[in-house]
């Protein structure tokens, strides 16, 4: 199969996925994303302009900024999608589980973990030279469904993401970066649209950062998941395979 066949196969994956899966994910990412949703809305609302550093401790003030607009934008995104993991890859009791059975069957600390250090890393790198903040996004970017479907811990699911993603790098590229940026224009979007219709800077980014995380983070945990339970089948001659329906 040609790459451009094969992504756009993954992307077909995608949607018949999303699709069959809706209710489940979006609920699961209204737990998730709203209270985010808020977290994100404060970083956004620093006003650093209005402080009187110097100006070199101004410019390191500013970075930081960045970076923690940055960080949080992507804190969520990777917890989410080992909930996804567990979600479509794991049976209990001979069924796909629950939204209750997944909130039980979570590894919280190394998902949270990887989390935070998988934002920092990417935000850092794109603050810094933008590239090396592009290659940890790929190259990191199937550690939250190794942790939840191999079981690995923080440093070991980053391994485990690289060697899953290397000889196959430009079709996760090619697959995770145009969802995440469409996402990231979708949340530009609804807070422009939100900040016209509700005045309030916090309230109107709470609700589009909330919204358009809920609506389009599905898609990326999703693409993911099928990329990593795909890589781990090439790399293993086995693996985890998906659950053909959600519970009803």
């Amino acid at each position: 199969m040609s790459r451009r066949a094969e992504i756009a196969s993954i992307y077909l994956r995608i949607w018949r996925t999303y699709r069959a899966w809706a209710p489940s994910l979006l609920s699961l990412a209204i737990v998730v994303f709203i209270p985010l949703g808020a977290l994100h809305s404060i970083a956004l609302e620093s006003q650093l302009d209005q402080i009187g550093f110097g100006a070199g401790l101004k410019l390191l003030a500013t970075l930081a900024a960045v970076l923690a607009i940055t960080a949080t934008g992507l804190i969520g995104e990777v917890f989410y999608t080992g909930a996804v993991s567990i979600a479509l890859t794991h049976p209990h009791d001979g069924h796909p589980p629950s939204l209750r059975e997944v909130a039980g069957m979570l590894s919280y600390g190394p998902l949270i973990a990887v989390d935070l250090i998988y934002g920092a890393a990417v935000s850092l790198g794109l603050v810094l030279f933008v590239v090396p903040g592009v290659l940890a996004f790929v190259w990191f970017g199937l550690s939250a469904p190794v942790v939840e479907i191999e079981g690995r811990g923080v440093r070991g699911a980053f391994r485990r993401s690289v060697q899953l993603v290397r000889g196959k790098f430009l079709v996760v590229a090619l697959v995770l970066i145009p969802i995440e940026l469409l996402g990231d224009v979708l949340t530009d979007l609804a807070a422009s649209f939100s900040h016209g219709v509700l005045g309030g800077p916090f309230l109107s980014d709470w609700l589009a950062d909330s919204l358009a995380n809920i609506a389009f983070t599905p898609f990326y945990a999703v693409a993911a998941v099928l990329i990593a339970v795909d890589r781990i089948r090439e790399k293993d001659g086995g693996g985890v395979d998906l659950h053909s329906k959600p519970v009803q």
